[in-house]
């Protein structure tokens, strides 16, 4: 196991800080011993307080954002339309509020674990698209908000994949429209084909 370091985290570049955890896994462990995991396959920027698509914008420091502005590494989980636990990475230096949420997940370890959270069957699991469902899968809630992304819950490993650019999607974010022309940046990352150790 290779857990990102700390000063991983801490890079300036929010945009190059989401297209770099790609192909790596993040892994949780939960109610002891329930290990689940799987390759990043999808993730978005959010640039803090300049970027009208983020919960920082304009310096918007309240109960529910403040985990935005600790220092990088640790996990910023927010419930969205009250249903939906969606997970992202805290980055940059303290004060910084930059975050990546992470959208989806190829399925690595403790697939029959995420089949039973999500009551989906093993075959639906070759790939995990949607944050929300990435999170149900993972056992992520809000109570693992804060969570240092170091510690023995939540953690991402490097595994040594490296993608190729030309593998590598570009688009703007979903769902924030209601950012005006920030919705149109081209702040998200994806892989499409499957991920094995040489992609």
């Amino acid at each position: 196991m290779k857990k990102l370091p700390v000063e991983f985290y801490l890079k300036e570049d929010v945009i190059e800080m989401a297209r770099s955890l790609l192909g790596k896994v993040l892994t949780t462990r939960l109610n002891g011993e329930e290990i689940t995991s799987g390759y990043i396959t999808e993730t978005e920027a959010y640039e803090g307080v300049t970027d009208r698509a983020s919960h920082a914008f304009g310096g918007r420091n309240t109960a529910r954002t403040a985990t935005m502005f600790r220092q990088g590494g640790v996990a910023y989980i927010y419930l969205c339309y009250g249903i939906h636990h969606l997970f992202n990475v805290v980055t940059n230096r303290k004060g910084i509020p930059h975050a990546v949420l992470i959208r989806g997940i190829q399925p690595l370890e403790g697939i029959e674990i995420m089949a039973s959270r999500t009551g989906k069957p093993l075959e639906h699991l070759k790939k995990i698209n949607g944050p929300g469902k990435l999170s149900k899968a993972l056992g992520i809630t809000t109570r693992l908000d804060r969570t240092p992304l170091s510690g023995s819950k939540i953690w991402i490993e490097d595994k040594g994949l490296v993608i190729p650019e030309d593998k590598i999607k570009i688009t703007p974010r979903i769902g924030v429209d209601y950012a005006g022309e920030h919705a149109f940046w081209p702040y998200r990352f994806l892989v499409d084909e499957p991920l094995t150790e040489k992609v």
